[in-house]
């Protein structure tokens, strides 16, 4: 039975991962920007509104996915034109390492407080604050391991990229354009319809809980 305490947790936990999404696009439209790119700003993507950083489609979906355990949601991509890049290859690979490097700094400056309680071995308060706090750890570093991962629209596949002699390589892209989304979307999506697990929980959910153990200390 959901109860009100389920209603109230499900709820921090979609406000941490809209927030969360929000500033990961931002990063990445700051970066694109300090790099020489107009296009981020010129589409109004240099701001810490959430709202210009929220997909409709992906919000309702991460709303959809925080309720029934299933699914997928995603934050509006931030446009970027790599030919105004001062560094073409440098930028193009920082600009996509800057959204899970913001989520890493995230979970890092929420995890503080928290582990300071940890470390006192004070009791922590079960208040709302203190569980979104939590959520907030859990959710920017779940976050920036899921979208290392090296597969296209991911920012991991153009990271990848940086360890190609072309970081531009049409092959290399290709390949990401067509089969990235499709390994992805039925990894997450369709293998648990036909009741097979999804492969990537076996590496992203222990990663996660060694980094989020790592960062609280505990």
């Amino acid at each position: 039975m959901f109860t009100l305490n389920d209603l109230i947790t499900t709820i921090i936990w979609i406000l941490a991962v809209l927030l969360s999404i929000a500033i990961h696009e931002y990063a990445h439209a700051k970066y694109a920007d300090w790099a020489g790119d107009p296009t981020p700003r010129r589409q109004g993507r240099v701001t810490l509104n959430p709202i210009a950083h929220l997909d409709p489609l992906g919000t309702i979906l991460i709303i959809f996915m925080a309720f029934s355990g299933y699914g997928i949601g995603w934050g509006k991509p931030v446009p970027v034109n790599p030919g105004y890049f001062r560094s073409p290859r440098r930028d193009w690979v920082m600009c996509a390492f800057w959204g899970p490097l913001s989520n890493i700094i995230l979970a890092t400056i929420f995890a503080i407080p928290l582990r300071i309680l940890l470390a006192s071995d004070a009791q922590i308060p079960d208040n709302v604050f203190i569980d979104f706090v939590f959520a907030m750890v859990y959710v920017n570093i779940g976050l920036a391991l899921f979208n290392m991962i090296p597969l296209h629209p991911l920012d991991g596949s153009k990271v990848l990229s940086g360890f190609l002699r072309d970081v531009f390589d049409s092959r290399y892209w290709n390949f990401q354009m067509i089969y990235g989304p499709i390994i992805l979307f039925g990894s997450i999506l369709i293998l648990p319809l036909l009741g097979i697990p999804n492969p990537l929980r076996y590496i992203l959910i222990p990663a996660r809980e060694f980094f989020v153990k790592l960062l609280l200390g505990a």
